[in-house]
């Protein structure tokens, strides 16, 4: 990315939950709360490309199942992970729960985010929203603020609740903010919670990425994922085994 070109405000709306803007530097946009807080980033050209390494590593946990037909993001950000899941996954059926209306219009109209038949968006707080969610193969857990993960990331009733959404065989994959030790923001419960039976995947934006399974009986399949991972290298135009390297039980 070159920092070095002019910064152009694309939109700037207001709602109760604050400021939200798009704005526009070279070949990039970026969807930012509050005090240019940066919330997403697209590459223009093609809003399908992961610019960063913590979607990438989300799109990594996707592919811990080895065909996943439905999805449910919650929280959708400028939807360049869901545009990339709708284009390399093999999904016929993906909901999105966003609490600020704003977002997907300006999505859709500056960031690239298709109308894909396949995809609802529903606005409204995921807290309360989810239990009306259909069961899903991938749930996608992204609630972030201008301050920070949103309070669904520490509550247990929540969180257990997005792993009893999965269907079986399922994965839940959570964007966690990581301390100042690299282990996830409320690692302590998150391990009681599940057992210590879950993944993480630290990457270099200062998140861990954790992947949880459905079940105490479901494992990581790490040859198949490596597999996956190749064999979709050619059309991602990145790799994801660094990503995979990475990954280590839960800490």
């Amino acid at each position: 990315m070159d920092e070095m070109k002019d910064e152009v405000v694309l939109a700037e709306v207001h709602d109760p939950f604050g400021v939200i803007r798009v704005v526009e530097i070279g070949d990039y946009r970026f969807l930012e709360f509050g005090d240019s807080i940066e919330q997403s980033c697209v590459f223009t050209a093609d809003p399908s490309w992961l610019e960063y390494d913590y979607t990438r590593a989300m799109l990594l946990g996707a592919l811990c199942h080895p065909a996943p037909e439905s999805a449910l993001f919650l929280g959708l950000g400028a939807g360049n992970l869901t545009q990339a899941c709708l284009r390399f996954l093999p999904l016929d059926d993906v909901e999105t729960i966003e609490l600020r209306p704003e977002v997907p219009r300006l999505a859709m109209q500056y960031l690239g985010l298709e109308d894909d038949p396949r995809l609802t968006i529903r606005i409204g707080d995921a807290l309360q929203l989810l239990e009306t969610a259909e069961t899903a193969d991938l749930i996608f857990l992204d609630l972030y603020t201008d301050h920070g993960p949103g309070a669904g990331h520490l509550a247990w009733r929540f969180l257990e609740s997005c792993q009893k959404q999965l269907n079986p065989g399922g994965w839940l994959i959570i964007n966690q903010w990581a301390n100042d030790d690299g282990k996830p923001l409320g690692a302590p419960l998150l391990r009681g919670l599940y057992h210590r039976h879950y993944w993480e995947c630290p990457v270099k934006e200062g998140n861990v990425i954790l992947l949880v399974p459905a079940d105490l009986d479901q494992q990581l399949d790490l040859d198949g994922l490596q597999q996956r991972a190749e064999d979709l290298a050619p059309r991602l135009g990145y790799s994801l085994r660094p990503l995979i390297q990475a990954l280590r039980p839960a800490s």
